[in-house]
């Protein structure tokens, strides 16, 4: 069995990073740029374990981890932050909810 190429990994962590980006950069629903940032971090993700086991090491394994709890973590605050913000304003339009007075 032949075995994948890390530049693979690293490229398909780089376009799911540029794609992340451009989501959270040109969209104006939070939920898409929630997703994006998401999206962001997974590609990270990806290239931790893809280092990971190029090198032989669980260092890479470890920071997935750790970056897996936060995200997790920031999941939660952030759809709550989320529900929050459509419950008092009705909408999830950045450009509507640019300040959190009234």
């Amino acid at each position: 069995m032949a075995e994948i190429p890390i530049a693979w990994f690293l490229t398909l962590s780089a376009v799911l990073f540029v794609l992340g980006v451009a989501g959270f950069l040109f969209r104006r629903n939070i939920i898409t740029v929630f997703m994006s940032i998401e999206l962001m971090l997974n590609a990270v993700n990806l290239s931790f374990v893809a280092f990971s086991y190029q090198l032989k090491q669980v260092d890479g394994n470890l920071f997935a981890f750790f970056v897996m709890v936060v995200a997790a973590a920031e999941a939660a605050v952030g759809l709550a932050i989320i529900l929050t913000v459509f419950k008092n304003r009705s909408t999830l339009n950045i450009d509507e909810v640019e300040t959190m007075k009234n």
